[in-house]
């Protein structure tokens, strides 16, 4: 029978798809001449972004890019990049942010798995984006390049275009469209994974819109909102804060690189409210000589993820005005998806017990459904008890639509109605996740994901390597590294730093094993590595130094 509530039309006057696009509009419209992007002496206000962005878009159509087109950048945390994450989607084309940390070879093949049409090429990656082209030789792609003023080196190019030519070209009125469906792709990211190629994870525009607004709740942004990008825009869209700042009307302050010393000086000129990124750069903050330091006289708010920041940095950051929040998630779900909420009194705890509280995954974002630790088994909660391993999932609309071209990693990932993890959990009777391991082992060095099937993988290429076994180790300036254990074959020699070189050869730097060691490696009488017993002598491996 059909209720009189059912027979209510759904019409444009009361549903509009969800877009982050909106945001940027809304700013333009509400704070036109407020600053939208600092980058050094440069300033950009809204109204000018928004024009900008629309120029950036007619120029992409003028060039042929459709619905569902990719465009691939290159690029560090300046204007241009900030402006993609507008101006792409607004042409109906999906946004692929390039991780510049990469190797050519993972570079090409992103590229040519994604079919991208354009590349936006920041002069510092010039050489390694055309190592990449080569690679893929019979793939068309449009090249423009980014000059940029803050850079220090050489502006050398590589396309057809220059960017800041190109847009300038572009119509300030171009006439852009919401997406038909919000649930239409707005951008590729790729993740590593335990075996094979990376995999392409496909972000809509729905999980775009209330990321953002999700994250404007987690960390209590404030209204027009000083953001300082220390946190890598290639890394989930910058974990979804350039469109959470256009939703604030708030300020990006744009950095190159992180520097410490100039991350402080800006904290104070520009008056930093938020700023993200690993605990590494915290780390880096902290250790700064006292003669290098700038103080600040207002509060500013962090959120870090990675690995659980240690007590020395809550308190040393504490010290310094800076208030450190935890989340966690994965690509798969825009970044983070979970934070570590701190309740009532626990700020009348000690330093050490609330470092001990906020080390742990925590609870959902306040605008993602649900995230639970399930026996992966019977997919029902595990008690919490604090004991009681499960897997940690996430079902909700923060979560990717699938991954591009693989249906059966998609597949294995929705099992049972929920997005898997592979993060091993318990749960704490206060209701609070805490990973207990990493069934992917993914090394997590400075913010980046490391496959240890991936070092492994290179290791067997060198000739004298008979067993290779890939661990995380303790590392106070990364917080993990990769620390690789060897067993030769027998008759052959190699050092540890031939190890290294050799995998130097094949693999990104933040990749290459730190530490080498060659011995018999432990295993099971079925011929398992026991590799919880290598992670325990990286562990006293680390601590002996």
């Amino acid at each position: 029978m059909v209720s009189a509530y059912d027979e209510l039309p759904r019409t444009p006057a009361n549903f509009v798809a969800l877009s982050p696009l909106r945001y940027l509009e809304r700013a333009a419209y509400i704070y036109p001449d407020q600053a939208s992007i600092i980058h050094g002496k440069r300033q950009i206000s809204w109204k000018e972004t928004y024009q900008r962005c629309c120029q950036f878009a007619s120029q992409l159509k003028q060039l042929g890019i459709e619905k569902n087109d990719t465009v691939s950048v290159l690029l560090p945390n300046i204007p241009a990049m900030i402006e993609a994450h507008f101006a792409v989607p607004m042409a109906g084309a999906g946004l692929n942010t390039l991780n510049t940390r990469l190797d050519a070879k993972t570079i090409a093949f992103m590229l040519e798995h994604a079919e991208s049409k354009v590349l936006l090429v920041d002069p510092e990656f010039v050489n390694l984006a055309r190592e990449a082209l080569s690679l893929i030789p019979n793939q068309h792609i449009i090249v423009i390049d980014v000059a940029d003023t803050e850079y220090e080196g050489e502006n050398q190019f590589l396309g057809s275009f220059e960017y800041e030519e190109w847009i300038a070209q572009g119509d300030i009125n171009f006439s852009w469209h919401l997406p038909e469906d919000e649930w239409d792709a707005i951008s590729l990211n790729y993740t590593s994974g335990t075996t094979g190629n990376p995999k392409g994870v496909v972000y809509h525009h729905r999980g775009a819109y209330l990321n953002a607004a999700s994250n404007i709740l987690a960390c209590g942004m404030k209204p027009r909102a000083v953001y300082l990008w220390t946190l890598p825009l290639f890394h989930c869209n910058g974990w979804g804060f350039a469109w959470s700042i256009a939703a604030s009307g708030g300020t990006n302050i744009c950095l190159r690189k992180v520097d410490p010393e100039l991350v402080m000086q800006l904290i104070a000129e520009h008056k930093v409210d938020y700023f993200c990124g690993a605990p590494i750069v915290l780390s880096m903050i902290l250790n700064l000589p006292k003669e290098k330091q700038t103080s600040f006289d207002h509060h500013v708010e962090v959120m870090v993820a990675g690995a659980a920041p240690p007590v020395a940095i809550i308190e040393g950051m504490r010290n310094m005005g800076i208030n450190v929040n935890h989340v966690y998630g994965l690509t798969e779900t825009y970044g983070p998806s979970a934070l570590c909420a701190s309740q009532s009194g626990w700020n009348e705890l000690s330093i050490a017990e609330q470092a001990q509280l906020h080390s742990r995954q925590g609870v959902p974002y306040p605008l993602q459904d649900s995230m639970r630790v399930l026996d992966p088994e019977t997919m029902e909660p595990v008690p919490n008890d604090g004991q009681t391993m499960g897997e940690i999932m996430f079902r909700g609309n923060i979560v990717m639509k699938g991954y591009l071209k693989n249906p059966k990693a998609t597949q294995e990932a929705f099992a049972g109605g929920w997005f898997h993890t592979g993060d091993l959990a318990v749960c704490h009777p206060d209701g609070y996740a805490k990973i207990t391991d990493r069934s992917k082992d993914i090394i997590i060095s400075g913010g980046e994901n490391i496959s240890s099937l991936e070092v492994e993988d290179v290791l067997y290429k060198h000739p004298a390597v008979l067993t290779a076994a890939v661990v995380a180790k303790p590392d106070a300036r990364w917080q993990e590294v990769p620390c690789a254990f060897i067993e030769l074959k027998m008759g052959t020699t190699a050092t540890p730093e031939e190890i290294i070189a050799h995998c130097q050869k094949e693999l990104a730097r933040f990749k290459v094993p730190k530490d080498v060691v060659i011995t018999e490696i432990p295993k099971t009488s079925t011929g398992k590595l026991q590799k919880f017993i290598l992670r325990e002598w990286a562990k006293e491996r680390a601590e002996n130094i």
